[in-house]
C-alpha cells in the first residue's frame, strides 16, 4: 500500500472472440473454477490476480457486451449478470474488476457513433481492460485550447491498478462534466495503490493522480430530467451479480453442515436473488432497445432491488458459515471469513436509505 505504480507497455496477443451465449457461459465456468483454486491464498497474502485477469480478458469474455454494429456479440443482460456471478463465485475481486469494466463499455455504447467509439470497442474486442475514475473536485478539468487539461487526484477506483484504459470523469471550472479516455501509458498519469480495506483485497483499487494531462476531453450530454441511465442500471445489476457469486461461494461451504431450516432458507434466498438479477436483466434489455425515461427508471429500480437483495443475502450466508459450521469454520487456514469481509465491504456501496427514498418518489410520486 502507498506505492506508486507507473504504467508500462505490454505486448499481448489478440483476444479470442466468443461466438455464442453458450460459449460465454462455458468460458465463465471454466475460468471461475481456475480462479477459485488459489483465491484464498491471494486474499490472505494480497497477491494480485494478474494472471487470472490476463486469462479473463484474453478469453473474450470481457468483450461480450460490444454491440453487433461494432462486431461484438452483445449478450443479454440477464446472462451478463449470471456471468459476473459465476466469476465472483471463483474470485469476487476479479468479478468486481469485470463489473466496472462492463459499466465503462455501457457508457461507451451510449456515445454517438464516432471514430473514438469504434476504436475503443475494437480495443475491448482485442482484450483491453477499462475502468473509470472520478475527479470530484470542481475545476479538475480546465480548457487548453481545443482540448482540456486534467489535474488532481481521483476518488479510489476498482481495477485501476490493472487497467489498460482509464476513463476519467471530471468537472470543469464552469461546472460541466468532462470525460477523458486515457491510455495507461499517457504521460502525467500515476496510479497509487492505497487500498486499505479488510475485504476485496485484490481488486486492484487505487487512486489516480493526473499531473496536467492534456487530452481531447468531451463534455457529457444528458437530460436533467433523467436521473438514471442504462449505465447506472447495469452497474446496479452487476453489483448484484458479484454479491450473488459471493453468496453462492459461502453457501457451498455449508454443504457439510447439518441440514436445517436455516440452510434451506439461505438456499432459497440465493435463488431469489438470482431470479431478481434475471428479471432486472430483461428490463434493462428493453431499456437499451427502446430507451426512454420510463424504461430506464424501471430498469434501474429493478436492478437496484436485485442489488439490495443480493447484498443482504451475501452477508446472511457468510454469517451463517460461522453460526452453522462450528469452530472449524473459524480456522485461519480455511480463510472462510473472506466471504464475510468481501460481502461486508461491498455492502458499504449498497446503502439503501437514499435508494428507498428515490423509489418512493418513483413509484408514488414526489
Amino acid at each position: 500500500m502507498g506505492t506508486v505504480s507507473r504504467f508500462h507497455d505490454r505486448t499481448k496477443p489478440a483476444a479470442h472472440r466468443i461466438e455464442s451465449e453458450e460459449e460465454a457461459i462455458a468460458t465463465a465456468r471454466r475460468l471461475a473454477a481456475d480462479f477459485a483454486v488459489q483465491a484464498s491464498e491471494r486474499d490472505i497474502n494480497r497477491i494480485f490476480p494478474r494472471a487470472e485477469l490476463d486469462a479473463l480478458f484474453q478469453s473474450g469474455l470481457s468483450a461480450v457486451t460490444v454491440p453487433p454494429e461494432n462486431e461484438g456479440l452483445d449478450v443479454s443482460n440477464a446472462l451478463l449478470g449470471e456471468i459476473v456471478a459465476i466469476i465472483a463465485e471463483g474470485d469476487s475481486s476479479v468479478a468486481e474488476c469485470l463489473e466496472h469494466h462492463f459499466a465503462v463499455l455501457e457508457e461507451l455504447r451510449n456515445k454517438p457513433n464516432d471514430e473514438r467509439k469504434t476504436f475503443l470497442f475494437a480495443r475491448a474486442l482485442a482484450g483491453d481492460h477499462f475502468t473509470a475514475a472520478t475527479f470530484a473536485e470542481a475545476g479538475a478539468a480546465t480548457p487548453a485550447g481545443s482540448s482540456y487539461r486534467l489535474s488532481g487526484r481521483s476518488l479510489r477506483s476498482v481495477g485501476i491498478l490493472f487497467a489498460d484504459w482509464v476513463v476519467a470523469n471530471a468537472i470543469d471550472t464552469q461546472g460541466r462534466s468532462v470525460r477523458f479516455y486515457l491510455p495507461r501509458e499517457i504521460e502525467g498519469l500515476q496510479i497509487i495503490d492505497d487500498w486499505d480495506g479488510f475485504g476485496q483485497r485484490t481488486n486492484g483499487a487505487g487512486t489516480v493522480v493526473a499531473n496536467g494531462i492534456v487530452d481531447s476531453g468531451e463534455t457529457a450530454a444528458g437530460s436533467r430530467r433523467q436521473l438514471h441511465s442504462t449505465t447506472s442500471a447495469l452497474a446496479a445489476l452487476l453489483h448484484a451479480g458479484t454479491d450473488l457469486g459471493i453468496a453462492r461461494a459461502a453457501l457451498a461451504h455449508l454443504r457439510e453442515a447439518p441440514r436445517s431450516a436455516g440452510i434451506g432458507k439461505l438456499a432459497l434466498s440465493v435463488q431469489a436473488a438470482a431470479a431478481l438479477v434475471e428479471s432486472a436483466g430483461g428490463k434493462l434489455d428493453f431499456a437499451q432497445v427502446g430507451p426512454s425515461i420510463s424504461s430506464i427508471e424501471t430498469a434501474f429500480f429493478s436492478a437496484s432491488a436485485a442489488k439490495i437483495s443480493a447484498s443482504t443475502t451475501a452477508l446472511e450466508t457468510a454469517n451463517a458459515l460461522f453460526e452453522l459450521s462450528g469452530n472449524e469454520a473459524t480456522s485461519i487456514g480455511r480463510n472462510l471469513d473472506r466471504h464475510w469481509r468481501n460481502a461486508r465491504i461491498r455492502a458499504q456501496d449498497a446503502a439503501a436509505g437514499d435508494l428507498y427514498r428515490a423509489a418512493a418518489a418513483h413509484y408514488f410520486g414526489d
